[in-house]
Formats: C-alpha cells, structure tokens, sequence
C-alpha cells in the first residue's frame, strides 16, 4: 500500500484499513473467476427483506463493451478509468415486495442495500490484491438509455476495479492525492441520544 496517513486506534480489522481507492490503475485484465469472486461476496450483503435490489453490469477492458461503458463517465474519470481492467455499473432496484408477495412498492432502503453489498466487493477486491474505486462522475441519463436500464432502478455509481498502477501515468494533478486517505473521528459523527451538529 502506499504511504498512509490513516491511523488506527481500535482494534479494527486490518481489510478495512488496506481498502483504498486509487486512480493509478495498471491496465492488466481480471480474470472472469476473480470478477465473479467479487460479485459472490457482494450477494452475501444485508439487505431489507432479504430482497437484494442490487444489480451489477459490467465490462472487461478488453471487450467489445469497453468503450460504449468508459464513454458514459464524465470527461475527468475516463482519463483515469481508461487503465482499469474492468467497470462497473451499480444499480438498484426502488420497488420491493415482501417474501412471497407480487405487491410492489417503493423501497426506503434500495440505495442504503445497493451501498452494503459495494462494501462487501470493495473489500473483497482488496483481500485479492486488486482495487476499487466508486465514483458519482457519470452521465446517468445516457447511462440509462445506453445500458437500457429500465424507470424502476436507479443508477447508483459506477466502479473501477484493477491492480494499482503507477501513480505518473495519471495527470500531474492527481499525482499528490494518490495516497489513502484519513477518516474522521468517531466522535464527529457517533454519539449517544439526539442528533446535534
């Protein structure tokens, strides 16, 4: 892992320390068994109901769906994304039905189920030596019509996954943010009784 200004104070598993997200990926493929590793770790998550909203669509960097996925990224990503062996898209389904019932309705809690099970493959990405890194910067309304997704699920994120790279062949401007970063204290946003700012 690179140099990391992360520090540690509880005995926290060290997985959830060595997951990070980097931008400097090195262009080699995953395999197909590792890629499906990822996506079997992420249908372990919670979910409500036990419903799994979540849905994964994806590319091979050598595909022939490569470049119709990378165009839907907004400018800045792809120049980065572009060196990752694999995309993909994260969607959720926003209508559930309880176990053994056809009655659908809108679902509190899609995006919040969708968000566990990334958790779930980010860390098992990182117990195979790879890397993720999620991201929001995507034209979500030509990545619905390109990916024919339908009005009912929502287009939560899309990811990079590969071996990390060397941070100089990314612009010179993320060169400095290539290295892990801190997180907050607990104290900022864990207490007891009501919420307070």
């Amino acid at each position: 892992m690179a140099t990391s200004p992360r520090t540690v104070t509880r005995a926290v598993d060290p997985l959830f320390v060595e997951r990070w997200s980097p931008r400097a990926f090195d262009r080699s493929p995953i395999r197909q068994g590792d890629l499906d590793t990822l996506f079997d770790a992420a249908r372990w998550a919670p979910s409500a109901f036990n419903y799994q909203p979540w849905r994964f669509l994806y590319a091979h960097r050598d595909s022939a769906d490569w470049s119709r996925f990378l165009g839907l990224l907004l400018p800045f990503n792809q120049s980065w994304v572009q060196h990752a062996g694999a995309l993909v898209y994260i969607l959720s389904d926003t209508l559930t039905a309880a176990p053994g019932s056809d009655d659908f309705k809108p679902s509190h809690s899609h995006s919040f189920d969708a968000g566990a099970a990334w958790a779930l493959l980010a860390l098992q990405a990182t117990r195979l030596g790879y890397h993720t890194h999620a991201m929001s910067g995507v034209d979500f309304d030509a990545a619905r019509a390109e990916l024919a997704v339908p009005d009912r699920f929502r287009i939560e994120a899309a990811v990079a996954i590969g071996r990390m790279g060397d941070k100089s062949a990314l612009p010179e401007a993320l060169q400095a943010r290539e290295v892990p970063s801190d997180r907050k204290d607990i104290a900022t946003f864990a207490r007891p009784g009501n919420f307070a700012d």
